[in-house]
């Protein structure tokens, strides 16, 4: 399993991600979001370099152009509702995509202890598909394994790109376990050494569904 981690080259990336982190530029929500976004079409250009692709003939006005072009059936599967900004920015890459939408969240049985509920499911059949799943903070990766077993529900992939902004070293050591090794690789922004006692990354940035969307009740 290829493991990306954007933060050990120099890009622009490296830019939109010191923003999202920084807590004098997190209280705007509108910048914070666009953020995530923009760094969800950077990962999407980039995971469009490992699709197939063959030469299709485009007729110009003045003749026919010849031009290489993705081939694979792809579809976006984000977890809710951290998720919404980041496959924004994939959608705007992979704008004829298949689009699918869980919801997973922590039920907590004391301050610390929790277990990961998926609630909610819409998405279309992924067999033989490229699936790219979107979670901008890969804490435990505990909801990226949920999420696993529930697109599962409608197919057998053919290959499997896990994006996500922030991810933890026990996260991605989680998802090598769970994922099968052959078909997915795994895009990160940033990877974080260390969780607290509450199973936040640390450095990381706070709660990425709150800042984009408020907090909750």
């Amino acid at each position: 399993m290829e493991i990306i981690d954007f933060s050990k080259t120099n890009s622009l990336l490296n830019r939109f991600v010191a923003e999202i982190r920084d807590v004098a530029v997190q209280a705007d929500r509108m910048r914070f979001r666009r953020n995530i976004a923009r760094i969800g079409e950077v990962m999407a250009y980039e995971i469009s370099k490992h699709l197939d692709y063959t030469t299709k003939a485009v007729t110009t006005p003045l003749g026919t152009a010849h031009v290489s072009t993705p081939d694979d059936e792809v579809v976006l599967c984000t977890i809710l509702r951290a998720g919404l900004a980041f496959h924004e920015g994939f959608l705007n890459y992979f704008d004829d995509a298949g689009n699918a939408f869980i919801s997973a969240y922590r039920r907590y049985k004391d301050e610390t202890e929790f277990e990961i509920v998926t609630e909610y499911l819409a998405a279309p059949t992924i067999d033989g598909k490229t699936l790219i799943i979107n979670d901008p903070m890969l804490a435990t990766g505990c909801s990226m394994e949920a999420c696993w077993h529930a697109i599962r529900t409608k197919g057998e992939p053919r290959r499997v790109h896990i994006a996500s902004v922030i991810a933890s070293d026990q996260a991605v050591r989680h998802v090598q376990e769970v994922f099968p090794d052959a078909v997915t690789t795994v895009w990160c922004a940033a990877i974080d050494p260390e969780l607290n006692e509450h199973s936040y990354i640390v450095p990381g940035l706070g709660d990425a569904g709150d800042l984009a969307y408020g907090p909750k009740d």
